[in-house]
């Protein structure tokens, strides 16, 4: 099989490609046995049953691409499923060669016998030194599978402080006698773009946000409407976004807010477990979808259920979408969705659209858009993802996991008779409206009346009706929910916290603290003592001409 073509190679080069095939074929020289994997089973997981184990040992040998007629479990896919038994478990189940090595021709006896004479030699010399490893006792098989499982510890010691939370702690928030400048509630795209912002100004901030949650945080799927990002996850955005808010010098408190205290000055933030002291306020913590709790929408959330129409429509381009929702944005989702999927079925409780009248004519009046009134959704019906990517053993898949399910259905009723029909459909959108998560803002800051839930904000700016409290992001945004202008508003709310604190002379207690302290260490008292006739002076060592450097210049002039 040729693997490789060129021209004109040098030595180098060559050697670069052979070992390339040699490692390959390595690679591939790996087989784990139906046999084998059902006695593994049987000693770790008792529960799983020959069945479930054929699934598992059919989904490795699936991910064979070419030359596998016997569906086998063989080359990298043998080692991914191997090396995740072995995190899940402790040990992986053991592997053999695909393919046997030819035997050797049979060596001569006097070979032989100078061999012997060799391995005596060491062998009486290493007992000698017991300390050093006997390397030159092993077999080639020995030495690489003690290489093999020095490289999977290497591996996994590396993914283990990837993942490692301790590092954190680095970048954690801890009391201070004086106020903060500004802390930012909420870690999505507004929170940590303001705190990219108020850290490049030098304010310091302290984000608090809990590690885990934000629609972005929770978004497994691409992220392709953000520009300059192309096949990231939302959770990598939030995690380069992290990085280079602690870059310059934000802090992190992972906690969850419980209140604001404006009654007195400086504000007071309350978490559940410290209080933290602020000059100003920037409150980014987003809003939540509202869903319908039918059975199947929550285990198949990113794999056709889904919230945004502008976020994951276009992965549904051509096929058959549901919309669920009779308000603007139901209306607006179907609208995006009709340019691309084959057809799109709006579903509403009612008998008409409490959508505005325009946005509810263009949806009645689309010829991609069909309505059923009066219909409610009570249940999404899936099937197991086929959609699993052959691989050459590089990528970490973990193909004893559960198979993830997409939609594949949705059983409708009908409000006044009862009756319940199946529909085939490939994605479900929930469009019934979003809650901001500003429960901790009652009482403290006005809210929009148009919108209930969201905060109001003065003009065009950020600035709530309390001084020095600001809000962006979906808290104050009701028509465009979007990671990008999200970011944009953080930005902003960073811009006129900076602003605001100016105006108002609010600046670093701790460094004016300093300040005021080295002036009192070289006050006018001081600096008398110094110059006191008793006192050293270190001129005196000159010859006692000068006591200056001005009388030094003048003595040489």
């Amino acid at each position: 099989k040729k693997v490789q073509e060129f021209s004109g190679a040098g030595e180098q080069q060559l050697r670069h490609y052979t070992q390339e095939v040699i490692n390959r074929a390595e690679r591939e020289n790996v087989l784990l046995s139906m046999e084998t994997l059902v006695e593994y089973y049987k000693e770790k997981d008792a529960s799983k049953t020959e069945e479930d184990v054929q699934k598992v040992y059919s989904k490795c040998s699936d991910m064979v691409k070419d030359n596998n007629p016997d569906k086998l479990c063989v080359g990298g896919a043998a080692t991914n499923l191997v090396r995740s038994l072995k995190k899940k478990y402790g040990d992986g189940p053991k592997t053999e060669k695909r393919f046997k090595e030819e035997p050797k021709a049979q060596e001569n006896e006097e070979d032989s016998k100078q061999q012997n004479q060799q391995r005596k030699k060491h062998s009486s010399a290493s007992r000698g030194n017991s300390d050093q490893p006997n390397l030159h006792l092993a077999t080639k098989e020995q030495l690489l599978e003690a290489l093999e499982k020095l490289n999977d510890a290497e591996r996994e010691a590396q993914v283990e402080e990837e993942e490692d939370d301790d590092a954190e702690f680095e970048h954690s928030w801890s009391p201070s006698p004086f106020p903060e400048r500004v802390t930012i509630i909420g870690g999505g795209p507004a929170g940590l773009s303001a705190a990219i912002y108020a850290a490049r100004s030098g304010l310091k901030p302290v984000v608090v946000a809990p590690p885990m949650g934000g629609q972005l945080q929770g978004k497994g799927v691409d992220v392709e409407n953000y520009p300059g990002l192309f096949n990231v996850t939302g959770p990598a955005v939030i995690s380069l976004m992290r990085q280079q808010a602690i870059e310059f010098g934000a802090k992190f408190e992972a906690e969850i807010v419980t209140g604001i205290d404006a009654s007195s000055r400086p504000l007071k933030v309350m978490t559940n477990s410290s209080v933290i002291q602020t000059h100003a306020v920037i409150v980014a913590t987003g809003a939540e979808s509202k869903w319908l709790d039918v059975k199947g929408e929550y285990e198949m959330r990113g794999g056709g259920v889904s919230s945004c129409a502008t976020c994951d429509g276009h992965m549904y381009r051509g096929k058959h979408v549901l919309v669920v929702g009779g308000g603007d944005t139901a209306m607006e989702d179907a609208l995006v969705l009709a340019r691309t999927s084959e057809s799109v079925t709006v579903i509403h409780r009612r008998d008409a659209f409490r959508a505005s009248k325009v946005l509810a004519q263009r949806v009645m009046e689309h010829p991609s858009i069909s309505i059923k009134w009066n219909t409610v959704l009570t249940e999404i019906i899936g099937k197991a993802s086929d959609a699993i990517d052959a691989t050459s053993g590089d990528a970490e898949l973990d193909l004893d996991a559960p198979v993830q399910n997409v939609v594949s259905g949705a059983v409708l009723k009908d409000v006044y008779t009862g009756e319940e029909t199946k529909m085939d459909v490939d994605a479900v959108f929930v469009a019934i409206g979003h809650t901001p998560s500003t429960s901790f803002l009652e009482g403290v800051v006005e809210f929009n009346p148009d919108h209930p839930g969201y905060v109001l904000t003065q003009g065009t700016s950020t600035r709530t009706s309390v001084p020095g409290i600001f809000a962006c992001g979906d808290v104050a945004d009701s028509i465009y929910r979007q990671a990008i202008t999200s970011a944009g508003s953080g930005a902003a709310a960073a811009l006129d916290a900076e602003r605001w604190l100016s105006e108002e002379g609010l600046g670093n207690e701790e460094a004016d603290f300093e300040a005021e302290l080295l002036a009192e260490l070289m006050s006018d008292g001081d600096k008398q003592t110094m110059y006191d006739a008793d006192a050293y002076n270190v001129y005196d060592d000159a010859g006692g001409r000068m006591t200056g450097m001005k009388e030094s210049v003048a003595a040489e002039l």
